[in-house]
């Protein structure tokens, strides 16, 4: 049985536990949900299971809308964290519990009972209490009464956290090899990366109640899409580089890399991953096997068994810099070696080494780096206490650069800058960024604000489309909140194909940059269009706006100052779909796509 989740929110207390879920996991595929305490998973497995009702979207389970029915009649089986058997009863009771219940005759409960306990290898413990078996045990009585009553998906939340390390590898085996065997559906939840790389056929990486990622274990690790998923999945390096047409140069050397539409253009500033076991060590740059990137000084070693792990610092250039601390003059390295390398070449605290790396990978986000720009109104530190501010660089884990007023500011803008609006709306800051060279500017109003939603608007045929998208999914990744997006129904438009339009952005949103939204149609003016939804909503609101190319007419941007200046949301995103071109040809002004 395949499931699909679409657009799948569930709230307590006012607040998200899971946002805007959209998945589909294939018949007989074993699927883990991975992600932190908190991230939502166990509330979206229990959603699938229908012990807990959604507040929006729609759950299909093998072509059938199961979203209003109950736990019996979805066909599921659940096995709990804490296995949940039943202490008075013995095993082969707790077993056919769920075939009582359905009131199947005696003679089919023995034989399917006795299938299971062979299945899970408890032949001869019938008669034993929960109490009798240790915990491996225990969860495999609990496995085999979940597929008891011959369920068409099995869910399984967190089943190994309560056993040691032995048994749970051995456990792992065994419902890997079950689940191969009966062919179901499955559905595990976990917060162990190990145990999802070697079960799960896909993973879904969630945080902060939004799915961040999905995909084969191996292509998640080797080509993560976010920040987030880098790090959580095993250690990682990430180092800043500028983009060229093809490559990233770090350091010494250049790399070549995938390159992605409308995401990282020419004069970029890209955000590279480097696993520690892709970076070489070596006493002089002739002896490194790959390509050099410079030098660095050993600060830490760690003997860990089968691995030593090495920790270098190394000065920060314009060619390489911390990820992490991007104003940072010293970036710290990890590597690790094996047992042949720590022989061939041992190291020790105080030692000077050249480095390089085997593999690279840069993040497919325009947002590299967040970079606060002071104005006269609001100073820079003003900026950096700013709700919005704040939550961006704690859950996307950047410490911001910070450039005051008055202060030497780069000839051309990277990453994200951040600036404040004053109260007449004065769009020339934004401009002035955008000339730089910026692709995208954050103008906060209102105090910089927390968000609860964002609202997306550009044109179907603008060429800052794909830019505004992946530069809207960037944020909206790493904030609890709802998005939407307004498209315009043009006036002599076949009705259908602007349904297909909009069912097309739908998709590309989600299969180019992960983000699942709500979408809806208008008809007239679009700055009206938008001031209707901003007034007829209590929520603060981030609102990005899509720019098209120099040559459109400027004639609207008096329009939305006066907007933003009746009704302000709590920031604007404006983002660039421009050819690319030398800053110092920037042109003056830039047409909005309203």
């Amino acid at each position: 049985m395949s499931i699909t989740l679409e657009q799948v929110s569930k709230e307590y207390n006012n607040a998200a536990a899971v946002s805007d879920v959209t998945a589909h996991i294939d018949e007989g595929e074993l699927f883990v949900l991975l992600g932190p305490s908190g991230s939502g998973k166990s509330t979206l497995l229990r959603a699938i299971a229908g012990l807990t009702p959604i507040d929006h979207g729609r759950i299909v389970l093998h072509g059938r809308d199961v979203t209003n029915l109950g736990a019996r009649d979805r066909e599921v089986g659940f096995v709990f964290q804490n296995y949940a058997l039943f202490r008075h009863m013995t095993v082969a009771d707790n077993v056919e519990f769920a075939l009582r219940a359905r009131r199947v005759r005696s003679a089919e409960r023995r034989r399917r009972r006795a299938e299971l306990l062979k299945l899970v290898a408890l032949e001869g413990y019938e008669n034993r209490l929960p109490s009798e078996l240790s915990g491996g045990q225990q969860q495999r009585v609990a496995l085999a009464r979940a597929l008891a009553h011959e369920p068409r998906v099995l869910l399984l939340d967190e089943p190994f956290g309560a056993l040691d390390a032995k048994i749970r590898d051995e456990l792992r085996r065994a419902i890997r090899d079950i689940q191969r065997a009966v062919g179901i559906t499955t559905v595990l939840v976990t917060h162990d990366q190990e145990e999802a790389f070697s079960m799960a056929d896909r993973i879904g990486v969630m945080d902060r109640g939004r799915l961040q990622e999905v995909g084969e274990p191996r292509t998640l690790y080797q080509q993560p899409g976010t920040r987030f998923v880098a790090t959580f999945l095993g250690a990682a390096n990430l180092v800043l580089g500028p983009y060229g047409y093809r490559d990233v140069q770090l350091g010494e050397s250049y790399f070549e890399v995938d390159r992605w539409s409308n995401s990282l253009r020419t004069g970029d500033e890209a955000a590279v991953v480097v696993r520690p076991e892709d970076v070489s060590l070596a006493a002089r740059r002739e002896q490194l096997p790959v390509l050099a990137v410079g030098s660095a000084r050993v600060v830490e070693v760690q003997f860990v068994g089968a691995i030593e792990r090495v920790r270098l610092t190394a000065d920060a250039t314009a060619t390489l810099a911390s990820a992490l601390q991007p104003g940072a003059a010293t970036l710290g390295i990890e590597a690790s070696r094996t047992a042949r390398d720590v022989e061939s070449f041992p190291l020790a605290v105080g030692d000077d080494v050249y480095f390089g790396f085997k593999r690279m990978h840069a993040l497919p986000t325009p947002i590299s780096s967040l970079r606060l720009v002071g104005t006269e109104q609001n100073s820079v530190a003003e900026l950096g206490a700013m709700p919005l501010v704040k939550e961006l660089s704690e859950r996307m884990r950047i410490e911001p650069l910070r450039y005051q007023a008055g202060s030497e500011q780069p000839e051309r803008v990277r990453g994200l800058p951040v600036i404040a609006l004053d109260e007449e709306m004065n769009l020339s800051g934004v401009l002035e960024m955008l000339e730089k060279g910026a692709r995208q500017v954050l103008a906060l109003t209102a105090g910089g604000s927390q968000v609860q939603r964002m609202l997306i608007y550009v044109e179907p045929s603008s060429c800052g489309r794909e830019a505004a998208l992946a530069a809207a999914a960037s944020l909206a990744r790493h904030l609890t909140i709802d998005v939407g997006m307004l498209v315009r129904d043009e006036d002599g438009v076949d009705g259908a194909a602007c349904y297909r339009d909009l069912l097309d952005l739908r998709n590309e949103s989600l299969r180019l940059h992960g983000l699942d939204m709500r979408t809806e149609m208008f008809r007239g003016d679009a700055v009206a269009a938008i001031k209707e939804r901003l007034v007829t909503s209590d929520e603060q609101t981030l609102l990005v706006i899509g720019l098209t190319s120099p040559e459109r007419c400027n004639d609207l941007v008096d329009e939305l100052r006066a907007l933003l200046r009746s009704q302000p949301p709590a920031a604007i995103l404006f983002v660039s779909g421009r050819d690319e071109q030398p800053a110092e040809a920037a042109p003056k002004a830039y047409a909005f796509a309203l």
